[in-house]
């Protein structure tokens, strides 16, 4: 990777294989693939609570021993205070923000570096500003070794219990006590003196480096008691390579452990450095320090444990959304035509009657004028918003995370899922209700926003099935509708996941998948792609909507786009929130949607035949609407099988089984 523009400094923000502070180790190539990536540069992390946290940005060079980042501050005045707290040498570490990661115990093998952050200290020991581009009085660069900044702090730490050592560059090992101290002074097991030291003063003489492993160990055995996955590789983890990250609270009384001026006071009991080394001694041989103090609370005298440990913490960044499936929000409001005003005017022109043919001429008769049939409709704009409010009280006490940012972005996920709603079905509330989304449906002029739905037929084509059409029959039958299509393009298919699921489930006689893949299935349908949308489960009739959305348009005026308002009660002592959009949306290319529907039909559901294995018998249930059929022959009662037998069951005319549910069972003698 090649930086042609002169950075302000240079400097790993993360080295391979060595142990950061929260236990992890990033091992070779975890984030090789975003070399030349370039990413925010932040203080201490905060980018996400005030923008004012942005310190300029990062660019992202791989190699072999870790992940290079060359910083350039911005010209705010954050920025180049930053910059000159890293000129006079006040600031030289770096910590890095990524997710997605995939992790082999503690090894972490991939993820996305999102941000590059200047921290006090770094948990990656490897991670630190090697080199600063500065500049004389007079506007020269100084020479190369003017600004280096360095640390010796790069050796891969052993997390072992029971050795701290490490070597220097000539191979000597490094002074400490716990090294170079005769083996028949040395700890035994059990002991918790060295040269009439208690544990405290001993930990005091361990190196920073020795230290940390001290602090790793014990951070390790507070995760596993407060129940940390090791195996965790979902895509939401992430790692914050901040001082301490993940283990900060776990040791804030861990070390409290090793005070040398007084014992300890837990819960009214007072616990001697003696007691308080067994404890950990314990702690880590078994891999929990709570199952230890457990242990050993009635022979202490322990009570109120839980003030050893700390205090809860928000998993996450926010509160988890309990929400709908939103994938297809964004591609229905991005496939949509963007129109900059709001009245939308459709005109039509009707070439398909006989009286618009070209006509033949017979010599000496009179030619007459084609009869045109013009069509015209319009659509006005209508007001869509979400409003709330938050007590000032609890902006301030929500700690957790950043509550108001937070809300923002809620209102508009939930004012972006209404729209699209809109366009595709309607919002589904009452004509009288006053919080209706306005849809004139199919009116020859009206406001609001037009649903695909419930479209005029010259636009949306409606294509009514059986109620108890099958899974095989309906590719079918969406394959023939296609015929009538004349809209732009190839389509996209929209419907929902449990219709979608049956249609991939489909299989041949030899129990083989017809269709591997939503590609493959789209393909036989002629559609570009198939989108799962959760809403149209509040339609039972509605199988499935045929459009490009190219085809459909949204106007807004000059200021009726997407506007958020923020206000403040101060009689109530309320932060006001409103977003709100004005704006219309219709079809204006005739016969550009087919929607897919189910004729009106009883949904029955299926019931399972029960099998006696010692008779061999199948027992065929009763079910008012449904069939049972075992190679494709209807059959009732009792069946006596002698090889593997398949039933299935299929709905009657007038009736239909729910999508994404069981409909066959497999029976071996």
């Amino acid at each position: 990777m090649e930086v042609k523009q002169k950075p302000d400094f240079g400097g790993y923000a993360t080295k391979n294989d060595l142990v950061c502070a929260d236990g992890l180790t990033i091992r070779s190539g975890a984030f090789q693939h975003n070399d030349g990536k370039q990413i925010p540069l932040v203080w201490h992390h905060g980018g996400l609570a005030s923008p004012e946290n942005v310190l300029g940005h990062a660019i992202l060079e791989a190699r072999p021993d870790g992940v290079y980042a060359y910083g350039f501050f911005n010209e705010t005045e954050i920025g180049q205070h930053a910059k000159e707290l890293i000129r006079h040498g006040d600031i030289n570490a770096l910590s890095i923000f990524a997710n997605s990661l995939r992790k082999q115990g503690r090894d972490v093998v991939h993820g996305e570096i999102r941000e590059v952050s200047l921290v006090m200290a770094g948990a990656n020991p490897g991670a630190f500003i090697d080199s600063v581009t500065l500049s004389h009085s007079d506007g020269t660069p100084l020479n190369d070794d003017e600004g280096v900044i360095t640390t010796d702090d790069e050796e891969t730490i052993d997390p072992s219990p029971a050795e701290f050592s490490s070597d220097n560059e000539e191979g000597a090992p490094k002074e400490d006590a716990l090294e170079h101290a005769e083996p028949s002074e040395k700890p035994k097991e059990g002991d918790t003196t060295v040269e009439d030291k208690t544990v405290g003063e001993v930990y005091e003489t361990l190196s920073d480096e020795q230290k940390q492993v001290v602090d790793i160990i014990v951070g390790e055995a507070l995760a596993n008691a407060a129940g940390d996955d090791e195996e965790g590789d979902a895509d939401g983890d992430t790692l914050q390579q901040a001082a301490f990250s993940g283990y900060q609270e776990g040791f804030t009384h861990a070390m409290n452990l090793f005070d040398q001026n007084k014992d300890q006071t837990v819960g009214g009991a007072t616990l001697s450095h003696d007691q308080l080394s067994t404890l950990m001694k314990d702690g880590v041989k078994n891999g929990s320090l709570r199952e230890s103090y457990l242990q050993h609370a009635e022979e202490y005298g322990i009570t109120n444990i839980e003030v050893m440990f700390p205090d809860a913490r928000l998993v996450g960044d926010a509160p988890e959304l309990i929400s709908r499936q939103a994938d297809w929000v964004p591609k229905v409001l991005g496939a949509a035509k963007k129109a900059p005003f709001s009245r939308i005017k459709s005109l039509t022109a009707d070439i398909t009657a006989p009286e618009a043919r070209a006509k033949g001429y017979v010599k000496g008769a009179r030619k007459t004028e084609e009869v045109l049939q013009m069509l015209k409709r319009t659509t006005g704009p209508a007001t869509i918003y979400k409003k709330q409010k938050l007590d000032r009280d609890d902006i301030l006490d929500i700690t957790d995370f950043n509550v108001v940012v937070w809300l923002k972005w809620e209102i508009r996920f939930m004012l972006d899922e209404e729209i699209a709603r809109a366009i595709l079905i309607g919002d589904g509330r009452s004509v009288a209700s006053p919080d209706k989304v306005k849809d004139p449906e199919g009116a020859t002029d009206g406001v609001g926003i037009r649903s695909i739905l419930k479209d005029d037929e010259m636009y949306a084509i409606k294509v009514d099935l059986a109620a108890n059409i099958s899974t095989a029959n309906l590719v079918k039958e969406v394959t023939r509708s296609r015929v009538d299509y004349r809209g732009s393009g190839t389509p996209t298919l929209y419907t929902t996941d449990a219709l979608l699921t049956d249609l991939l489930l489909e299989e041949d006689k030899m129990g083989r998948r017809l269709y591997e893949t939503e590609q493959a299935l789209a393909a036989a349908m002629r559609v570009k792609e198939i989108v799962p949308v959760e809403v149209m489960n509040d339609v039972p009739s509605l199988l499935g909507i045929i459009v490009n959305l190219v085809d459909y348009t949204v106007g807004t005026n000059q200021g009726g786009e997407v506007t958020f308002f923020e206000d403040f009660d101060i009689d109530f002592n309320q932060n006001k929130y409103l977003m709100e959009t004005r704006m219309s949306g219709a079809l204006t290319k005739p016969k550009s949607a087919i929607v897919l529907r189910r004729e009106v039909g009883t949904l029955v559901a299926a019931v399972a035949p029960s099998f006696n294995g010692t008779t061999e018998t199948i027992t065929i249930p009763v079910v008012v609407g449904l069939n049972y059929t075992v190679d494709g022959l209807v059959v009732t009662g009792d069946v006596v099988i002698s090889a593997e037998t398949t039933v299935e069951v299929e709905a009657e005319a007038g009736y239909y089984l729910a999508p994404n549910t069981t409909r066959s069972w497999t029976y071996t003698p």
